[in-house]
């Protein structure tokens, strides 16, 4: 039996006061890995063991958890995707990582990312098909949980590293309200977009990572009934506002555009008022304000590092951050004070409408390695720092899984998953097995 693919919550039921449980979930996953990872690719570094001493009784007891390797951890190597930092290791733990730990979760591992976070592709492969990309930068996260290795992995978004490869690869992919998860030791590509989220296989499981890890609610999964208690299936009308992007008609791939369309007319004949907005921020304009900030704040995390070793840098990061050297300081001033306008108009921008929905991604996940596929879909939403959540929503002809894109107003990250859960239920994906 493995237990990566049962809830989270019922995992950390069955794990609580329960030693032999907890290490039973824990040997379930290190075979599924030993199974799948060789040609999957999603991990960069596996302990030889793992030790469950003080884990029993705290709400994570030996839950194996896949942590991205962008993440310090002072008992692994950290390389950030990067052959600059091969070999590197962390005075201390990231953050997120020491509050694992706390919670008595395992660090099942370092999943790969790409280069700094940005392109130049990790060598996961998507594990629906092996020929095309997993997404990135959160390509082993995603590719760890899609794969039922662990139930739980951590990734981070600057543009379209959570919600994207969540799409291509049929998980739940949460992006949180920016800074709702510190980002304390990870390494930054642009502090200012740079968020921190979590993949899963249903928004329940991401529910409860938004409980422990951004609300601190650690006796809401103390039982069945203290959940439910918490998480709460609110029954009103739900409005969704349908933002059709600037890119619709040029950039999407006929699969992905029928497949949103069928999931409006699901949700609506499940009782979903289904709005179509005229949004009222230019998307293109939010955009070229993501890869402005993007460019200038990159060139300063990683500047230096790419001037000692320039070799060790990908032709994706040398163009970066040579448009980030160049990009006058008035145009980047002019973007920050964008993201400060459309952030405070978060709510009103919704026009009364429960949450946006969008895609994910132009279509399912491209064929070949050399790039992680378009984020275009997702900036405009982290540049506002505004939560968002990939629910997957059906398969191309090439057996490939494609998203929904649900977003929240900034800061209001509970209500956007209870709506989440709601267009999952009603969406009804369908779970495959996985080819091997």
């Amino acid at each position: 039996m493995n237990r990566s693919n049962e809830s989270l919550l019922a995992t950390l039921i069955a794990n609580r006061n329960d030693d032999a449980a907890a290490r039973a979930t824990l040997l379930d996953a290190q075979a599924r890995a030993d199974a799948v990872d060789p040609w999957l690719r999603a991990f960069v570094h596996r302990p030889s063991a793992y030790d469950l001493s003080d884990a029993v009784a705290r709400p994570l007891a030996g839950v194996p958890i896949g942590v991205k390797d962008l993440a310090d951890t002072a008992d692994m190597p950290t390389s950030y995707g990067s052959p600059a930092y091969d070999g590197h290791r962390p005075e201390r733990d990231a953050r997120i990582v020491s509050t694992i730990r706390e919670l008595g979760g395992t660090v099942f591992g370092k999943t790969a990312t790409t280069e700094f976070a940005w392109r130049g592709p990790a060598a996961t492969v998507n594990p629906w098909n092996r020929a095309h990309t997993p997404g990135g930068s959160s390509s082993g996260s995603a590719a760890a949980v899609a794969a039922g290795i662990v139930p739980l992995a951590i990734g981070t978004q600057t543009v379209g590293s959570i919600i994207r490869p969540a799409a291509y690869c049929g998980v739940v992919g949460y992006k949180p309200s920016y800074r709702a998860v510190p980002t304390e030791g990870l390494h930054p590509l642009a502090a200012s977009l740079d968020h921190v989220g979590f993949f899963a296989r249903s928004v329940e499981d991401v529910a409860i990572a938004h409980a422990l890890f951004v609300d601190g609610a650690a006796q809401a999964v103390e039982s069945e009934s203290a959940w439910r208690d918490r998480f709460v299936r609110d029954s009103s009308t739900l409005t969704l506002g349908v933002v059709r992007t600037p890119f619709w008609d040029d950039m999407i791939a006929p699969n992905q555009r029928d497949n949103f369309d069928a999931s409006l007319r699901t949700l609506s004949e499940g009782g979903v008022r289904i709005v179509e907005l005229d949004y009222g921020a230019d998307l293109r304009e939010m955009r070229e304000a993501t890869l402005t900030i993007l460019a200038v704040e990159a060139y300063r995390a990683i500047g230096e590092v790419a001037a000692r070793v320039p070799a060790l840098m990908s032709e994706h990061m040398r163009l970066l951050l040579s448009e980030g050297r160049a990009m006058p300081l008035e145009r980047y001033q002019q973007a920050l004070l964008l993201q400060a306008q459309v952030r405070s108009q978060s709510a009103a921008l919704m026009q009364g409408c429960d949450a946006l929905v969008t895609i994910p991604a132009s279509g399912e996940a491209p064929r070949g390695y050399a790039d992680t596929g378009d984020a275009r879909f997702c900036a405009p939403w982290s540049l506002m720092g505004a939560p968002a959540v990939n629910v997957p929503s059906g398969w191309s002809d090439a057996n490939l899984p494609l998203g929904c894109q649900v977003i929240g107003a900034f800061a209001d990250d509970a209500r956007l998953l209870r709506i989440a859960a709601r267009i999952e239920n009603l969406l009804k994906f369908e779970r495959r097995a996985l080819p091997v």
